[in-house]
């Protein structure tokens, strides 16, 4: 639904008289946040869009996509209306890294026709198609790691997507809907293609609702079962393992052929040195979806490990608290350190030991690790079960956002079972008293910690910050009065503190 620089339809794009051309503003969002330029940018095989502009978010100050579904007659919009509603409030609910987003919709109805609306993040990179026509034109080959922090994101958002309820499917994931950020973020696109393609009729809309089977060249993307009544998540696994081969070998050449074939398919997956890597390709595209594995189990093939997941979960954490850590604290304790020190020691009967050393790690690397955790390079979900996560609490969101929140898409699908054994809090509040930042600390049954933290306003109240938590499972709902209580005291603690400070303070002005 995004796409690049390279594919705006620009004209020569020298003139400086055709880039302010292109610049004007031909119409504003009914909020005002959004304002929709003439230059246009191509969409590819998005089903049902008559047109589709770049924008501006004049609140993020940053560049989005203005999609357009238009209705030809009134009555074909008005027979579906509500299931229009309902399809564009669960994709506002979609929040995934490796997801572009999908920003804000509205309707428009003017005399006898009717307009759906929506934005979508930009991506001015480019697909990942023409990274790959670039580095083959360059006479590179692709990087195993590179390799490797491509296929866990797009399997991190995909997985996301197949745990929805009810699961989302993509079913038209190529090269070309996959989009790769100047640090290596991977992002996939048009993951409403098939919604979309399920909502919209045939006839009554202006713009093709199906033409992504025509497009030759990338047919081979497709699963066997594709369009049958059958098909489910595994086609995404079928079109992700051809992705994969392709970032492989950077090309599936087609032999002069319009389509390419499956011994062409073949030959690429024969191809790869690395056995691991052919297994992986070859146990996606199986011609019996069946056989084909999740993307839940993708994740945890031997070939994408390539980070430890005790590494990356103690990085994850780093960033995720990092709130409460001083500035430049990797630096800092990193100087402290004697480089001959020893970290840990692996002793072995019969034969020397090995010892890992601070000398060993870099700190540049280390720091460069970290940024790209942060980014969302080495996402954290294929470590962890397979419960989405929980959607941010609607207090923190907008007021314009918070009118199109929901029911949280998808659900939590299982419950916190643990008991919790120990509770301590931190709060504090802003100078203006009208937001208190919630640290609370929970010891667990197995002996395991769980931290969590939230902004909190002055008519939220203990019992349903209790709710919450037993909704999301990150407690037990056996615990869920004795920690409602537990805030509430500690609540009118801190309330009754502030309340002394303030007072403190005026008598000395």
């Amino acid at each position: 639904m995004t796409m690049s620089v390279q594919e705006r339809n620009s004209g020569s794009g020298g003139k400086e008289e055709e880039s302010e051309d292109e610049s004007e503003i031909l119409e504003e969002s009914p909020c005002g946040r959004w304002q929709r330029r003439k230059e246009q940018v191509s969409q590819g095989n998005v089903p049902g869009i008559e047109s589709a502009s770049l924008a501006m978010d004049t609140e993020e100050g940053v560049e989005v996509v203005w999609n357009e579904v238009l209705f030809s007659e009134r009555k074909v919009f008005n027979a579906l209306e509500d299931k229009i509603k309902a399809m564009f409030e669960n994709l506002m609910q979609v929040e995934h890294p490796n997801i572009v987003k999908f920003h804000k919709y509205w309707l428009d109805m003017r005399d006898n026709q009717a307009r759906v609306i929506f934005i979508t993040e930009y991506m001015s990179s480019g697909s990942l198609k023409q990274f790959l026509k670039k580095t083959k034109k360059n006479h590179k080959t692709m990087n195993v790691k590179a390799w490797k922090r491509w296929c866990t994101q797009i399997l991190s958002a995909l997985s996301y997507l197949h745990s929805c309820d009810p699961p989302i499917i993509h079913g038209n994931l190529t090269c070309d809907t996959i989009f790769i950020q100047h640090n290596g973020l991977i992002k996939i696109g048009s993951v409403w293609h098939r919604l979309f393609v399920n909502v919209f009729p045939e006839v009554g809309v202006q713009g093709k609702v199906r033409p992504h089977r025509d497009e030759q060249r990338n047919l081979h993307f497709f699963s066997p079962e594709y369009g049958s009544s059958e098909d489910d998540y595994a086609i995404d696994i079928f079109s992700f393992g051809i992705c994969a081969l392709e970032m492989a070998v950077l090309e599936i050449q087609a032999n002069g052929d319009a389509v390419v074939s499956k011994e062409a398919i073949s030959n690429a997956g024969q191809s790869l040195e690395d056995p691991l890597m052919r297994e992986f390709t070859q146990s996606c595209v199986r011609h019996e979806a069946k056989m084909r594995p999740t993307a839940h189990d993708l994740l945890f093939h031997r070939v994408l490990f390539e980070v430890h997941s005790l590494k990356l979960l103690a990085a994850h954490c780093f960033i995720n608290n990092q709130y409460l850590l001083p500035e430049n604290c990797v630096e800092e304790k990193t100087k402290s350190f004697d480089p001959n020190g020893v970290m840990a020691e692996i002793e072995h009967k019969g034969r020397p030991g090995v010892q890992l050393k601070y000398s060993h790690v870099s700190p540049l690397e280390l720091d460069k690790f970290l940024e790209d955790v942060k980014n969302g390079i080495y996402p954290l979900m294929n470590f962890a079960s397979a419960r989405p996560h929980p959607v941010p609490r609607a207090l923190s969101l907008s007021q314009e956002h918070m009118e199109t929140v929901k029911t949280p898409t998808p659900e939590p699908q299982e419950m916190e079972t643990r008991r919790v054994v120990q509770m301590h809090c931190t709060m504090e509040s802003n100078e203006e008293g009208t937001r208190t930042h919630l640290s609370l600390f929970l010891r667990m049954d197995d002996k395991l910690h769980r931290q969590l933290s939230c902004d909190i306003l002055p008519s939220d109240n203990s019992k349903d910050l209790a709710n919450e938590l037993v909704h999301y499972a990150f407690i037990s709902e056996e615990d869920c009065e004795k920690l409602a209580m537990f805030l509430e005291d500690e609540l009118c603690k801190h309330r009754s503190v502030t309340t002394v400070s303030s007072g403190a303070m005026a008598m000395l002005h």
